[in-house]
């Protein structure tokens, strides 16, 4: 599996924690979120899947929440892994993203999830906006 951004630092625990996320096109247009946290990162609409969950509920309750739009899931794109701190929870992670491609349906509220402002951007700029590589790196085959 390929690995993005920065390797393992040697003798950190890592939690693996996989996620889904989606590349929302609307003619030109992708839907990402800016998230506003202990840091600030532009990222596609998605998160972690809950244990129980399958990733296509799991990607539709995270872009939901964060977003405040409901979508259709178009297919799978791939995935990548990449190992990073996440402050909100206080832990070393292992991600595991699966990437999909879908379309943005209907837009029924405000993101539910505090910190989180859905944001269109021309599909162009997008590569350059997405804080994390890895989905950098799949935006770049739609740009």
């Amino acid at each position: 599996m390929k690995r993005t951004g920065l390797p393992p630092e040697k003798g950190q625990y890592y939690q693996r924690r996989p996620g889904a996320y989606v590349i929302l096109l609307k003619g030109d247009l992708v839907l990402i979120t800016h998230q506003l946290a202990s840091t600030s990162e532009f990222q596609l609409p998605g998160g972690g899947i809950d244990p129980g969950e399958s990733p296509a509920p799991a990607l539709h309750r995270e872009v939901f929440e964060e977003t405040g739009w409901r979508m259709r899931l178009d297919r799978r794109l791939g995935f990548y892994r990449r190992f990073t701190f996440m402050p909100e929870y206080d832990m070393w992670a292992e991600k595991i993203c699966t990437i999909y491609l879908g379309q943005p349906t209907m837009q029924l509220s405000a993101p539910l999830e505090e910190g989180h402002t859905p944001l269109w951007v021309h599909r162009s700029d997008a590569p350059d906006i997405l804080t994390n590589s890895g989905d950098a790196e799949f935006m770049n085959w739609f740009a």
